[in-house]
């Protein structure tokens, strides 16, 4: 870990109210991270120290030694808030290769810690203090308590799933009782060949704690004209996502945004990318929340600003249609909060923002609407139109 460059000022306040991360037993060349930073760790390598009091997001990849090709794992990582001059004490596991944070449970062994914390010193590398504000204003919204509602039970957010099969079919006697041919008989064709392909399952504990989005978008018994028009403003959905899941404190949806796309951009979850596109979608094409809930759209205004610095602007391109999901997300967003009975704050910040992803993006949120078709709906079962 290569040294920071920092004010004397700073460097002394976080060096005397800074946490301490202090990870034994990693082996040299893992990939390891915190928030916007990683580096291959070295063989002196301890911990990480003089971290900002707040949430973190730690994260780390095991790797091959490079005599048998010095591959990379998945990457795995975890949320946690740090306190001031706190000492976190982990473990690596070399059989879980993951960090084991027990012992930062053993109030003695972390007082011994911090006794000889002096001598530890030399092996522990300051956080990138360079990369703080970027980090802070894309989670600014983000609290431990939602980071906790979000991650898995297991408290680890990893790249890839952890699945099982959904039937433990270990014994010819098994794979009997549910009609399937037995492992040594040939497939004959490859339509076979995956249909004998066990079923997998996510492991429990391991999955994403995602608000759900509504598959209804209108009311129980809503008429055909309400259920267009609950398509085209789906705000109903959008207030029952906010019922469901964050009644206390609506404004942590927008926490919620950024957990999704920092697991995304950080812990590389594709799972959380596409969680941010759906939820993203929700939050654009809700007309009359827009004019119910402007703090909460100026919010979304905010949030985005940081997130989409951070990724090309060809990104969101669907290389197969060649559409742009977010020019055309935002383009509902625009339409609606420049109409009418907006709160003038939120429209004003809306242009301005409109403006800017124009000019340094080049997206047209001009062009004529592809959706202004009508939209087909399906009726509710023992619906029929006289």
């Amino acid at each position: 870990m290569a040294g920071v460059d920092m004010a004397p000022d700073v460097a002394q306040r976080l060096f005397e109210e800074g946490a301490t991360l202090v990870l034994l037993g990693v082996p040299q060349g893992t990939e390891l991270g915190i928030d916007y930073k990683s580096w291959k760790v070295g063989p002196r390598f301890r911990g990480v120290k003089m971290i900002p009091p707040g949430l973190h997001f730690l994260h780390y990849s095991s790797s091959n030694p490079a005599h048998v090709g010095g591959e990379t794992g998945p990457k795995t990582g975890l949320f946690l808030t740090l306190k001031p001059r706190q000492i976190v004490l982990a473990n690596w596991d070399p059989k879980e290769e993951d960090l084991n944070f027990s012992a930062s449970e053993n109030e003695e062994e972390v007082s011994r810690v911090r006794a000889n914390l002096k001598d530890l010193d030399p092996f522990l590398g300051p956080y990138p203090y360079e990369v703080m504000r970027k980090w802070v204003s894309l989670t600014d919204r983000l609290t431990q308590d939602v980071a906790d509602r979000l991650q898995p039970l297991s408290g680890r957010v990893c790249a890839f799933c952890d699945v099982i099969p959904e039937l433990q079919l270990r014994h010819t006697k098994d794979r009997e009782e549910h009609n399937l041919p037995k492992n040594d008989v040939a497939c004959q064709s490859m339509k076979e060949g995956l249909e004998r392909l066990p079923l997998m399952k996510q492991r429990e504990g391991t999955e994403l704690r995602f608000s759900a989005i509504p598959s209804q978008m209108y009311p129980p018994g809503a008429t055909p004209a309400q259920i267009t028009q609950c398509n085209l403003d789906q705000s109903y959905a959008l207030e029952t996502l906010l019922e469901k899941h964050h009644k206390l404190q609506p404004l942590d949806v927008l926490g919620e945004l950024q957990f999704a796309f920092v697991c995304f951009l950080i812990g590389n979850v594709y799972e959380g990318f596409e969680h941010w596109k759906r939820l993203l979608a929700l939050l654009c094409r809700a007309e009359d929340a827009m004019r119910s809930r402007g703090e909460l759209y100026l919010g979304l205004i905010a949030v985005l600003y940081h997130q989409l610095g951070e990724i090309p602007p060809d990104f969101f391109v669907d290389i197969v249609s060649q559409d742009n999901f977010l020019t055309s997300t935002l383009q509902d967003f625009f339409q609606f909060a420049i109409g009418p009975g907006v709160a003038s704050a939120l429209r004003k910040r809306a242009e301005k923002f409109k403006a800017h992803l124009t000019k340094k993006f080049h997206w047209d949120f001009d062009a004529d609407l592809e959706d202004c078709a009508p939209v087909v709906v399906e009726l509710p079962e023992c619906m029929t139109l006289e």
